[in-house]
């Protein structure tokens, strides 16, 4: 655990060290945010924001994690799926995302990839690491249950199971990274959450991986703060909820995960039932706004508000995550 904190806290200063002349290069480069005109008013003063600064967390989780691992993959290959998987889907979903980001602000602006184009991409990474987790994990197939004492066993159908929430979590990160700080704070109580957990269950390599992650989100932090000087963007979100999903799938503890990552799962219920209750009223809304994010802004909360109260929910969910892993 010292060691996972100590390159976390390596991870963080070598990225807020970097991260101001990132923002600087991303203005040069004309990266910026193009915002919903149908979005919250108060978000117009926004435009044009750098808005690809997941960049800034995946690069350096990627650098701390491979100086860190390196070796001890070389000597040990048998271990290699503990670091090769979940760094992979964070970097596949990170270029998916990164693509979308630039149509957004380049091809195609406001808009990026259109989403039944960019699902089959992310179906198609999810199913990929989901046969990759079941080939080479010696606890393929295997789900921890609360309160149950021995793991269940859901055999081949873990694969479909597996895929199905690696998706669903990429996609549920998108969805909250709404707002200054909202999905860097939300997902780092998630990390640490599974860093916890991976340390009980003495996955080393995990533990590190998770509060490497953790440094990463809190440099971006520094410059997401409200007002933020960069987004996180596609690049940044898809590649935290998918690295998040395998993180889970590979403690057998992803049945909690609905509790630990409790916003993304509540701001992608909330866009559901707002889709769904229009389709069958024929135009009626459920919320003022969906992600609920909005709705709360339209409702006069101010966004510093809405951002800390869900930061306190994300870590009382973490809380209860981690009891339930213990019971």
């Amino acid at each position: 655990m010292v060691f996972a904190i100590t390159v976390g806290t390596v991870t963080f200063l070598m990225a807020l060290i970097w991260g101001s002349p990132f923002v600087e290069l991303m203005r040069r480069l004309k990266m910026g945010k193009n915002i919903r005109i149908d979005g919250p008013q108060s978000h117009m003063t926004k435009m044009g924001t750098p808005a690809m600064g997941g960049i800034l967390i995946v690069g350096w989780v990627l650098i701390s994690s491979l100086m860190v691992n390196g070796v001890s993959i070389l000597q040990n290959l048998e271990i290699a799926e503990s670091v090769i998987i979940p760094l992979g889907v964070m970097l596949a979903y990170s270029i998916l995302g990164g693509i979308d980001d630039y149509q957004g602000f380049r091809t195609r602006p406001g808009v990026g990839m259109l989403a039944r184009h960019k699902i089959w991409y992310q179906v198609g990474i999810a199913l990929v690491a989901s046969v990759a987790l079941y080939v080479v994990n010696e606890q393929r197939g295997l789900v921890a249950v609360p309160t149950v004492p021995v793991l269940l066993n859901l055999g081949i159908f873990f694969i479909p199971v597996a895929a199905f929430i690696i998706t669903g979590v990429s996609n549920a990160v998108n969805l909250v990274d709404g707002l200054d700080g909202l999905a860097g704070l939300t997902t780092s109580s998630a990390f640490l959450a599974y860093g916890i957990i991976a340390f009980m269950q003495d996955q080393q390599f995990l533990v590190v991986l998770c509060f490497t992650t953790v440094g990463g989100c809190f440099a971006f932090l520094w410059y997401n703060a409200k007002p933020a000087q960069m987004f996180m963007g596609d690049v940044g979100s898809q590649a935290l909820g998918g690295l998040l999903a395998v993180v889970a799938l590979m403690t057998n503890q992803w049945l909690i995960l609905p509790i630990i990552g409790i916003i993304p799962v509540a701001t992608t219920l909330s866009v559901t039932l707002q889709v769904s209750y229009f389709k069958m009223t024929g135009g009626k809304r459920l919320f003022r706004m969906a992600p609920l994010h909005h709705h709360f802004e339209l409702l006069g909360w101010s966004e510093t508000q809405i951002v800390q109260r869900w930061w306190l929910i994300s870590v009382l969910g973490a809380m209860i995550g981690i009891s339930l892993a213990l019971i």
